[in-house]
């Protein structure tokens, strides 16, 4: 059991998220400071679906997904900063700026995630986000780094 009040194991995340296998790309929160930065791990094994065809001889984690698994981090800042968890007043991820890629992710590695909260401006809130592998970054370089937005559903109810 982890004494850290900000941790989150997979029972609070899948009260947080509506992904679920095979989309749900956090495995557990492992810190969290409301509005201002979240620490998540996704542990990347073979057993994973895509792996059978990106790539059968050299397995390598898909970078769109990378993108998803940043974006999932972010969205559980947003509701533990917000405490909003309601339909009407989503938040949608609306785009990437600056997204690289230094690093092939394969089975075996543990991702982990970095979100650091940047601004809010009326219904976009922004995110730096960093990608390492094994917690080590390789060659002073991250795997992956974005910035990435979010709009916030207007409720017309």
């Amino acid at each position: 059991m982890n004494s850290n009040n900000n941790f989150l194991d997979i029972k609070k995340i899948l009260k947080i998220l509506p992904h679920r296998y095979p989309f749900l790309l956090i495995d557990k929160i492992l810190d969290f400071k409301t509005f201002h930065y979240l620490k998540a791990l996704k542990n990347c094994t073979i057993n994973e679906p895509f792996f059978q065809g990106h790539f059968p001889k050299e397995p390598i984690f898909p970078g769109v997904l990378l993108i998803e698994a940043m974006n999932q981090a972010a969205a559980i800042l947003i509701y533990q900063s917000t405490g909003i968890l309601n339909i009407n007043k989503l938040y949608y991820f609306v785009g990437i700026e600056h997204a690289r890629f230094k690093k092939n992710v394969i089975p075996g590695d543990q991702i982990f995630i970095e979100v650091i909260y940047l601004q809010k401006r009326k219904n976009l809130i922004k995110f730096k986000v960093f990608i390492t592998v094994n917690n080590k970054i390789v060659n002073n370089q991250k795997v992956c780094h974005a910035t990435i937005l979010f709009y916030k559903k207007i409720n017309f109810k």
